[in-house]
C-alpha cells in the first residue's frame, strides 16, 4: 500500500518551528537539556528534508545508467538519516550533557523552558499521532514490531520513531529541568541531556539496522512468494518452478526471476506464449512485481 507524505510534511513543519523556539529558550535560560532538545529538533528537520529528497530521487525513471530505476535512492537516504540521528542527535546531546556536568550552570528563567516544552509537546504529539495513524493504516493487523521488521517503506517508520523520541525527549527534559530547580542541583540538567542522547542513540540503532537491511536487499514474504510460484505452476505448460530470486528495489517495486521447467512436448512458440501469460497473471495479482524475468530451464 503506497505511503502518504503527510507525516513527513507534518513532522518537518513541527520540528522546524520547535527547533527555533527551543534554541531561543536555551539562549535565555542556559539549560543544557534544552540545547540538546534544540539540536534534536534541528536534526529531525534535516532528516525530513533528506527523506523527501530520497522519495523524489527514487521516482526518477530508468535510464541507460540505471536500467532498473532509482528506487533504492529511498533506502540510501533513509540509511543516511539513521546515521545522522545517531551522530548528530545522540552524539551532540551526550556531549552537551557531559560538558554541563563538568561545568554546571544553574538554569535561569525556567518558565521559558516550561512554556517551550509545553508547546513542543503539543506539536510533536500531533506529528506523532499523524505518523502513528499512517503506520497503523499500512500494517493493518500485523503486530507492531513485526510490521517494523517487514516494512519496505522506511520513511514511515523513521518518522514514527523520530516523533516518539521527540515526545519522550521532551518529557525527560521537562523532568530534568523541574528536578534541578526543586533540588537546586544543576547536575540533574546535564544528566537529563545525557539521557536524551542515549534515547536518540537507541532509536538510531534500530533505524540503522532496518535501513541497512533494506539497502542490502530484502525479499518479499515467503507466503507471497509461494503464491507467486503457485500462479506460475498452475499454467498448463509448466512442469515446475525450479528456482526463484527476488529483491525489493523500492517499497512498491520488486525484481523477480523465475526459473521454470516447461513440459518437453511444448514448442518454442508455446513456451514464449506461456511466459507472457504467466507474467501477466502474476503482475495482475501482484502489480509491484514490475521487473519479472522468466527463464526456461531443464531439470
Amino acid at each position: 500500500m503506497p505511503a502518504s507524505k503527510t507525516p513527513i510534511y507534518t513532522a518537518l513543519g513541527a520540528n522546524l518551528l520547535i527547533a527555533i523556539t527551543k534554541l531561543v529558550a536555551a539562549l535565555f535560560t542556559g539549560s543544557s537539556a534544552m540545547v540538546s532538545e534544540g539540536i534534536h529538533s534541528l536534526v529531525d528537520t534535516s532528516n525530513e528534508v533528506l527523506l523527501l529528497l530520497g522519495i523524489k530521487r527514487s521516482q526518477k525513471p530508468p535510464d541507460e545508467h540505471r536500467p532498473f530505476g532509482y528506487g533504492r535512492e529511498l533506502y540510501f537516504w533513509s540509511f543516511i538519516v539513521s546515521l545522522l540521528f545517531f551522530a548528530l542527535g545522540g552524539g551532540f546531546s551526550i556531549y552537551e550533557g557531559i560538558e554541563h556536568l563538568i561545568n554546571p550552570e544553574y538554569v535561569t528563567n525556567p518558565v521559558w523552558n516550561y512554556a517551550v516544552l509545553g508547546i513542543a509537546f503539543i506539536f510533536d504529539g500531533i506529528s506523532f499521532i499523524t505518523a502513528l495513524k499512517e503506520f497503523t493504516r499500512q500494517r493493518g493487523d500485523t503486530p507492531f514490531w513485526q510490521a517494523v521488521r517487514e516494512s519496505k517503506d522506511p520513511p514511515t517508520f523513521v518518522v514514527l520513531f523520530e516523533d516518539a523520541a521527540d515526545v519522550i525527549g521532551i518529557l525527560i527534559a521537562f523532568t530534568g529541568i523541574l528536578l534541578g530547580q526543586l533540588l537546586n542541583n544543576p547536575y540533574i540538567d546535564g544528566i537529563a541531556s545525557i539521557m536524551i542522547g542515549l534515547l536518540l542513540t537507541a532509536v538510531a540503532i534500530v533505524l540503522v539496522r532496518e535501513s541497512r537491511s533494506l539497502l542490502m536487499g530484502e525479499t518479499p514474504m515467503p507466503d507471497e512468494l509461494q503464491q507467486v510460484v503457485g500462479i506460475a505452476e498452475k499454467h498448463e505448460a509448466v512442469n515446475k518452478v525450479v528456482h526463484h530470486l527476488s529483491t525489493f528495489l523500492a517499497p512498491e517495486e520488486v525484481i523477480l526471476v523465475l526459473k521454470i521447467n516447461f513440459k518437453s512436448d511444448d514448442g518454442n512458440q508455446q513456451i514464449i506464449t506461456a511466459i507472457d501469460n504467466i507474467r501477466t497473471s502474476i503482475q495482475q495479482t501482484y502489480p509491484h512485481y514490475k521487473q519479472l524475468f522468466i527463464e526456461p530451464v531443464s531439470l
